[in-house]
């Protein structure tokens, strides 16, 4: 059975850090491209960030570009987002996900996700 699960959410004031983990198991995880999705309420889940298996980011989107960091550690299973310089728009429910189809400007699909850790910027 796969399994995602994230951890590392909590309350932050903005210009603060937070690092996400998410623990995977249940598949091989070193053979797969992972991402980080996050949805704010009444908003649509966007995608923040894709690596590859071999830990290469693929994609990150604008909004959190120098700020947020995606990595991944193939021996544990843990995938990564470490979010610096944190906005009060950055507060959303953060999941991470496995990759199903991946293209940078085409569709993009994940076929499992964790239940997501609450991320909320607040000062």
């Amino acid at each position: 059975e796969v399994q995602l699960v994230e951890s590392g959410g909590g309350v932050v004031q903005p210009g603060g850090s937070l690092r996400l983990a998410c623990a995977a198991s249940g598949f091989s995880f070193g053979s797969y491209a992972m991402t980080w999705v996050r949805q704010a309420p009444g908003k649509d889940p966007e995608w923040i960030s894709v690596i590859n298996f071999r830990g290469e980011p693929l994609y990150t989107t604008d909004s959190v570009k120098g700020r947020f960091t995606i990595s991944r550690d193939n021996d544990k299973n843990i995938l990564y987002l470490q979010m610096d310089s944190l906005k009060l728009e950055d507060t959303a429910q953060y999941y991470c996900a496995r990759v199903s189809l991946w293209a940078l400007t085409g569709s993009r699909e994940y076929d499992y996700r964790g239940q997501g850790t609450q991320v909320t910027v607040s000062s």
